[in-house]
């Protein structure tokens, strides 16, 4: 961890100890707002040269311009994809996807989440992401098959889950955020707060979100579609742990299919080209 991280954290320590003296709530409000805040995800990033073959496009999500971009092939097998990047990422980081995506006749689209990238906003979180990922679907689809990573894999999970015939698409999982009480107990670890504010700060996002902490779950939304799933996680993921996955394995359930890395990580598992190879694979019919 960098200084400046280190500085942060400490700050955000005590800001919230001193808030959480006189109010539990009041600290919990202001833990939200680090919790949905992705510090340094506008910062200017070269552009991969087949971004400049893209055609621009945007829209408006409360009051601010989510920008994205869009490839035609060449010869087209009239399905349409969707990338969706995870926290504290964009989309020129899945380059790699787009030409290969091309080449076997798909439409591909790939939009920088609020708060990232090109696009505007101050805050996200997965409701936020899978309202955005609704509202691209309206505007842009009906899409064929969705691809997320991390905080993108749970948000696209959410927001298939509400798609209709979702059993007719297909959806690629890498290394999703799979249980919201995860990222918060990650949360409170780098940031320890009393029990009370802990409690507090739960039942906030359950009032903001309208829903429990238990609806923002991977393994919840899996169990509950038919569509075809290929789920992509390292066992060394130090990000989404591969412990929450374990469970699922069990299951047997017959519509996922688990791909199941060592030593890629968080991050290279979707930089890897075998990883790619499979997930094209996935998305034209064949086994992954």
């Amino acid at each position: 961890m960098k200084l400046a991280q280190k500085l942060l954290l400490a700050y955000y320590k005590t800001k919230l100890k001193t808030i959480g003296l006189v109010s539990p709530r009041k600290a919990a409000e202001a833990a939200y707002q680090i919790f949905c805040t992705p510090y340094g995800t506008h910062k200017k990033r070269k552009e991969p040269p087949v971004f400049h073959k893209a055609t621009r496009i945007s829209f408006e999500l409360d009051g601010s311009t989510i920008r994205g971009f869009h490839w035609l092939p060449e010869y087209p097998n009239g399905e349409k994809i969707l990338i969706v990047h995870g926290f504290r990422s964009y989309s020129y980081k899945f380059e790699k996807y787009i030409n290969p995506l091309k080449k076997e006749g798909f439409e591909v689209f790939a939009f920088d989440a609020p708060a990232h990238g090109l696009s505007e906003g101050k805050k996200i979180n997965a409701a936020i992401y899978q309202k955005a990922i609704l509202k691209i679907e309206a505007l842009y689809g009906p899409f064929y098959g969705i691809m997320g990573h991390s905080l993108g894999g749970l948000a696209a999970a959410l927001a298939f889950e509400q798609m209709p015939d979702h059993q007719k698409r297909k959806l690629v999982l890498i290394a999703p955020a799979t249980e919201t009480w995860r990222a918060i107990d990650n949360f409170f670890t780098l940031i320890p707060v009393e029990e009370k504010v802990k409690t507090a700060f739960i039942e906030l996002i359950g009032e903001i979100a309208d829903q429990p902490i238990s609806y923002y779950s991977v393994s919840r939304v899996v169990k509950n579609i038919q569509a075809p799933v290929l789920w992509v996680h390292d066992k060394n993921d130090p990000v989404c742990t591969f412990d929450d996955v374990k469970p699922l394995l069990s299951l047997d359930l017959p519509h996922v299919q688990f791909l199941i890395t060592e030593q890629l990580g968080h991050s290279k598992v979707y930089k890897d080209n075998a990883v790619c190879r499979q997930i094209i694979r996935f998305f034209n019919g064949n086994p992954a």
